[in-house]
């Protein structure tokens, strides 16, 4: 135990941001660092509960009590053991997860919970500094060659898995440089490029070899694949986005919100693109969709000057604290604010758009009208329905459709499968990862549907050991 009174001396301390006025000038990370001290203090708080519920609410099941502890009396090299024994990347998920362990901390049921996010985030920073964050070679080669399809956290711990098992890895990626969502649907102010670039050279340390620019199916054909390889993980995310059908969808100036994401980090990154600019600058945006990538188009809409930025969300606005229906140690549907959301934003929730209407084929404004969800149906569920007479406009000569994805991509490589598919049109696979194609697996979003980059790693890891079974017959990379 990091120290017994702990929790009762130290209260809980947020992460700092960059002043708003600085943060908005450039695409670096809005956090500020955190000193060691206060590292150890907060890590001091952790209660080393008989029953830690933080491991139950973790999707990877970290030992967090015992980082803690080993954070708290500055042991970096064993705190980095314990935290990557379950986490193949803990400087990811200690900036973008939502840290669900955080709502199943003991402490939280009378007190602030422990920032475990944060001492996550301090102990995988700590390691890299001190030079401890290697690859992890396994001195026997099995042989095998895997082929992983996709690079973004799904695919990548797969791959870091199955090299640490022996085997010969191959990571395709369609887009110029490694990383999928994690380099392309994430803003630099919350994960800046260098992050992910320091951790592939760990991989390729260990052998891991990259191929980007090679959309499967297209660039390379799926039968040389399957020729060439022994097993075939395919980690290539739900990218279909859903649309919202309504008149004046065909207007110019709407776009999705993952192309707009895109376009942004490659400009940023200095790389080529034949789209045409998606710009924000001196435009009035109207942001559709209430989740973090509606946040994220939210802060890159100000950083390129916007003129003015309104977010819109058709379901009713959050608690700020928990509800009945959400009792602890369970994730709560709370409000949250984002650091982009400080940056300035008008937000509005309970609206749904009905039309948009444009000058010249060029969108101009949204035809709105507020809804209300207090009626249920037989079985409790929310219907909703428009409040009599609350039609409003918002102007909006740039709207973003952040309404979230379907499926994952069924062009390429699915296709050419010829992948059974589940109800909502995501690659279908058993109990063990595979698909109904023998020796195909599948793994993250495009398994499950869109989620959380912590499922995807969670996810990555079970497919790496299902599949490092498949090919040895028995596996030694953890069940979970």
């Amino acid at each position: 135990m990091a120290d017994p009174k702990g929790f009762l001396k130290i209260k809980r301390e947020e992460a700092d941001y960059r002043p708003v006025s600085k943060r908005l000038k450039d695409y670096k990370d809005v956090s500020l660092p955190r000193s060691s001290e206060v590292s150890r203090e907060q890590a001091s708080r952790c209660m080393d509960c008989g029953t830690p519920f933080c491991h139950w609410g973790c999707p990877i099941g970290n030992y967090i009590p015992e980082w803690n502890d080993l954070l708290f009396n500055s042991q970096t090299t064993k705190a980095y053991k314990y935290l990557a024994s379950t986490n193949n990347f803990p400087e990811f998920t200690g900036r973008l997860c939502p840290a669900l362990c955080e709502f199943s901390c003991v402490l939280g049921i009378n007190d602030d919970p422990i920032t475990i996010r944060e001492n996550e985030l301090a102990i995988i920073e700590q390691a890299f500094k001190a030079g401890v964050v290697k690859a992890e070679i396994s001195k026997v080669k099995t042989g095998k060659k895997v082929a992983v399809i996709g690079s973004g956290p799904a695919g990548l711990s797969v791959a870091d898995q199955l090299y640490k098992a022996g085997h010969e890895v191959t990571v395709f990626e369609r887009d110029q440089k490694i990383g999928g969502i994690l380099r392309y649907g994430i803003p630099d102010f919350k994960l800046e490029k260098n992050i992910i670039d320091r951790r592939i050279d760990v991989m390729k340390a260990g052998g891991v070899t990259f191929v980007p620019n090679a959309n499967i199916g297209k660039d390379i054909k799926t039968t040389q694949i399957l020729k060439d390889f022994d097993a075939i993980a395919l980690a290539c995310g739900s990218r279909a986005p859903r649309d919202l059908n309504v008149e004046g969808r065909e207007l110019a100036g709407i776009y999705f919100a993952m192309d707009y994401l895109m376009q942004s980090n490659r400009k940023v990154s200095g790389e080529k693109f034949n789209d045409k600019l998606i710009d924000a600058k001196g435009k009035k945006v109207l942001v559709i969709g209430g989740g973090d990538t509606g946040s994220d188009c939210v802060g890159t809409a100000n950083r390129q000057g916007a003129l003015s930025v309104t977010q819109i969300e058709v379901l009713q606005k959050a608690p700020d604290c928990r509800s009945e229906q959400t009792p602890w140690p369970k994730f709560p549907i709370l409000l949250k604010t984002t650091s982009s959301h400080e940056e300035g934003v008008s937000r509005k929730w309970s609206v749904l758009t009905k039309k948009f209407v444009g000058e010249n084929g060029v969108v101009k404004k949204a035809s709105c009208i507020e809804v209300d969800f207090s009626n249920k149906d037989d079985k409790g569920c929310s219907i909703m329905k428009e409040v009599p007479n609350s039609a409003f406009e918002i102007e909006a000569d740039m709207v973003v459709l952040a309404i979230g994805f379907l499926h994952p991509e069924h062009e390429g490589i699915v296709k050419d499968l010829a992948l059974e598919l589940d109800q909502r049109g995501n690659v279908k696979a058993n109990t063990n990862f595979m698909t109904s194609k023998k020796g195909v697996f599948s793994a993250g979003d495009m398994r499950r549907g869109q989620s959380l980059i912590v499922w995807a790693i969670s996810e990555g890891r079970k497919t790496a050991r299902a599949i490092d079974e498949y090919l040895m017959g028995k596996s030694n990379l953890p069940a979970l």
